[in-house]
């Protein structure tokens, strides 16, 4: 089964708000196997007052953090749930991430995400990032879904 998501869904699935939603909308979702996020890059973004002004550039941290929250949604849609005030969904290591070229304002910056493989709790992914085709950057992520503790 392939799904898009609108922005309204993205909102559903992540606890991400203004500023760090670093996701527009999802273009394909298969659940189990992987995942094709947008993220539209503008000037509007409040980390291009300081990186940098002369020459804006998206920082390379905040392209894996899009990368880990499209991961997020396709954990979420692979469980058959959607993460409530309880669930806590971290990053939990980065390897072998690699940046190709800059990401600037006008771009488009299309995500993909590929499980590799969940285990209690724990999923690996392989991650790309490409603008018009492009690859831009690359990573192999960890993240793990738990719950937190009721007080």
């Amino acid at each position: 089964m392939t799904d898009a998501m609108d922005i309204g869904e993205v909102l559903d699935h992540l606890p991400h708000r203004y500023p760090f939603l670093l996701i527009d909308r999802i273009r394909t979702l298969e659940p189990g196997k992987r995942i094709v996020a947008l993220k539209n890059v503008t000037i509007n973004e409040p980390f291009f007052q300081g990186h940098f002004p002369q020459r804006p550039i998206m920082p390379g941290v905040l392209i894996l953090e899009a990368m880990a929250q499209a991961a997020g949604i396709l954990v979420f849609r692979t469980q058959g749930n959607k993460p409530d005030a309880n669930s806590i969904y971290y990053l939990a290591g980065i390897d072998k991430a690699r940046f190709k070229r800059p990401v600037v304002p006008g771009d488009q910056l299309e995500i993909e995400v590929m499980i590799e493989r969940g285990l209690r709790g724990v999923w690996k992914f392989s991650c790309k990032a490409h603008v018009d085709g492009a690859l831009v950057c690359e990573a192999e992520m960890l993240c793990s879904v738990s719950k937190a503790a009721e007080a």
